[in-house]
């Protein structure tokens, strides 16, 4: 088990490719303290992840809550004494373009997208700093680095999630902890429904995913999730302020 003892936050693990994630890291040994709003989800994930014979607990935070993210996570490490991975996965997809986008909803992919992942970092980086060690991934999306059609609060906030990347990754190696992005593509998650309605239903999603994506089809959450681990786990001990992209060639194509 190559995450064995560690203890590990991962947000927004109560459903998609967060609850996978969780279920991977918890499989490999870490403690996953599953961090979603949604409580059920999160409890559902903790029972997954226990079925298999992992360790887990559900945490219900809302992480656009500054002062509840800060404090879970405080509150995390004063039970554990230590928090070893934090992988910021929680987020939104609001549609739209420039002037059919609410503010609400442009504000709304920032505090998500954005501020949440933060938060969260500020929040564990003393704790990684004072034990010499610590790896935070933050998830971004193929969008960070492409023009995604009509999205603009999604795409803005994901290019900024991969800047942030890689300047907490500058400025925080000589500490002992490495922060690196994953850019998933397509998968076959409720996640995408704000897209699938902008382009216009699920026969439209599926042609422009055969048209737009060299592989011709969705990823599978398990897909994603293998990607997770390398980047969580000593396997990457050499990287960071990186961008994996898992996205089927869209990028390349």
């Amino acid at each position: 088990m190559i995450l064995r003892d560690q203890t590990a936050i991962v947000t927004g693990a109560g459903s998609g490719i967060g609850r996978a994630g969780a279920e991977i890291m918890a499989r490999e040994g870490a403690y996953v303290a599953v961090f979603d709003r949604d409580r059920t989800g999160a409890e559902d994930t903790v029972r997954l992840i226990k079925d298999a014979g992992g360790e887990a607990e559900a945490v219900t935070v809302d992480v656009t809550d500054d002062a509840g993210l800060a404090a879970a996570i405080t509150d995390l490490h004063a039970r554990r004494g230590r928090i070893d991975i934090l992988h910021n996965h929680a987020g939104a997809q609001v549609e739209g373009d420039l002037e059919q986008v609410s503010l609400d909803g442009f504000d709304r992919s920032w505090d998500l997208n954005v501020r949440a992942h933060f938060i969260a970092a500020r929040a564990v980086m003393p704790f990684m700093k004072a034990a010499g060690r610590g790896v935070i991934l933050n998830t971004a999306s193929s969008s960070g680095i492409l023009y995604d059609r009509e999205m603009i609060a999604y795409c803005t906030t994901k290019h900024a999630v991969i800047a942030m990347t890689k300047q907490m990754a500058g400025d925080y190696a000589r500490h002992g902890v490495r922060v690196n992005a994953l850019c998933p593509g397509w998968v076959d998650t409720p996640f995408n429904e704000p897209f699938i309605r902008q382009v216009g239903g699920r026969d439209a999603i599926e042609a422009y995913i055969a048209r737009r994506v060299p592989m011709g089809r969705w990823a599978s959450v398990e897909e994603i999730a293998e990607p997770i681990l390398f980047l969580v786990s000593h396997r990457s001990s050499y990287v960071t302020g990186q961008i994996l992209v898992a996205d089927g060639g869209e990028t390349v194509a």
